[in-house]
């Protein structure tokens, strides 16, 4: 593939397992794309393409839940929230799968982050190829699900999870240059959010109006965004991998058998796309 070829990685907590296949898939046979741009868990999983360790994403959402309950009951009780991001962030890149800082900063390819600003309301883009707290803490604050997480903080802004302000950054790939894309889904085709606000109590980010207003009229947006992604496709002038079928694993899943079977399936989806005729020459 050519220098301006994008891939673009929708977010999705846990369903993101499904996108932990399709990388591990790329990476066992060599497809590097020049530019990734990932949201929250894509984000996640995409450092790790990044960074060429193949499996460790798998071995996040697999293996690691299997042994340490992150999501849930567990970290509420340990007072961390719904997803224990400070395990996901501090402790396992050191002690359960250290991440190769050396590697993801040496690799060419360029990779950005999507965070929301809480400021602002608005996206924020992040690139970072030499401060590894930095890093963690842009792709910590891009995977920081609103009330279900604490906000994050990058250069003392706060943030939170990116797909509250552009859920599917393919917009940003194809104005940053790349001509063509790869879009990686986590809902079956046709899914649309139900047409309905965000209920927030007022309470809950009194601070932040702007951010308020974003997370209200997500739904419509997230909606406009998949428009988008299915009338290029019906043209031709983007790919889009997705899963084949409504998903009945959810944003915060805790079965290691629908997860694992969910990476699975990803990995499968890679591949016949792989292999059907035209699909390297579109790339």
């Amino acid at each position: 593939m050519d220098n301006f070829t994008g891939l673009v990685l929708e977010g999705g907590g846990m369903r993101c397992a499904f996108t932990a296949g399709i990388l591990d898939f790329f990476m066992d046979n060599q497809i590097w794309f020049p530019y990734t741009i990932g949201v929250s868990a894509g984000a996640s999983n995409g450092i790790s393409y990044i960074s060429r360790q193949r499996g460790r994403s798998r071995y996040s959402y697999v293996d690691l839940m299997k042994e340490y309950k992150y999501v849930g009951a567990m970290p509420i009780l340990r007072g961390k929230g719904v997803i224990d991001m400070d395990f996901l962030f501090n402790v396992y890149p050191q002690k359960y799968y250290p991440f190769d800082y050396d590697k993801f900063f040496d690799t060419k390819e360029r990779f950005v982050v999507v965070t929301s600003n809480c400021l602002t309301g608005q996206a924020e883009y992040y690139e970072e190829k030499s401060d590894p707290d930095r890093l963690l803490a842009i792709v910590r604050a891009s995977c920081s699900l609103p009330v279900m997480c604490p906000i994050a903080y990058v250069d003392g802004t706060p943030m939170v999870d990116g797909g509250v302000c552009d859920s599917i950054p393919l917009q940003k790939s194809i104005s940053d240059g790349n001509r063509k894309n790869l879009v990686v889904l986590t809902r079956n085709k046709g899914y649309r959010k139900k047409d309905k606000d965000f209920f927030l109590p007022g309470f809950i980010y009194r601070k932040f109006p702007e951010l308020r207003q974003q997370l209200k009229l997500r739904y419509k947006r997230y909606n406009e965004q998949l428009d988008y992604v299915e009338a290029l496709e019906a043209k031709g002038d983007i790919l889009v991998i997705r899963p084949t079928r409504k998903l009945e694993v959810t944003r915060t899943e805790k079965s290691i058998n629908k997860l694992s079977s969910l990476y699975a399936e990803g990995y499968e989806c890679a591949k016949s796309t792989f292999l059907r005729e035209g699909f390297l020459k579109a790339l």
